[in-house]
């Protein structure tokens, strides 16, 4: 059986897709991040969700998922184990019945900013690690704003 790829596009492939090495790039940073924040048992995707959602008025599902780049199914499901501990609660919108929206509890407030002083910490490590933080955050905003 012919291969109708070749190896060298393989090879292409692997050293010049940014999709590859961003999904790569991140794994690895969620998997930093988790092992920093495990002291406080947050994931690193709770960590932003709770971030997310730490605004004056609480924000809709559907900002929230604008905010994290995720749909609204997914923002939903990773919210069930944050309001299982406590953390958030999801309301009806008073303008909007259909909308929800999503609010830190007293005890979400509490976590984020016991989670606050260890992120900082490790953003720093990962920073110094870094040769060119500011164009790399440059680059990825300007992917992440690309429709």
């Amino acid at each position: 059986m012919s291969n109708p790829m070749p190896y060298q596009a393989t090879l292409h492939v692997r050293d010049h897709c940014l999709c590859l090495h961003a999904q790569r790039a991140a794994r690895v940073l969620a998997r930093r991040f988790d092992v920093a924040l495990a002291p406080v048992g947050l994931t690193s995707g709770q960590f932003s969700l709770l971030n997310g959602l730490n605004r004056p008025e609480p924000p809709t599902l559907g900002a929230v998922a604008q905010l994290l780049a995720m749909d609204r199914s997914t923002v939903t499901a990773n919210l069930k184990p944050l309001e299982r501990k406590g953390l958030v609660e999801t309301t009806p919108d008073a303008r909007d019945r259909r909308s929800r929206r999503a609010a830190l509890t007293d005890a979400g407030r509490a976590i984020l900013a016991e989670a606050l002083p260890i992120w900082t910490q490790e953003h720093a490590r990962l920073d110094a690690d870094l040769s060119d933080v500011a164009a790399l955050r440059a680059g990825l905003n300007e992917v992440t704003a690309t429709p």
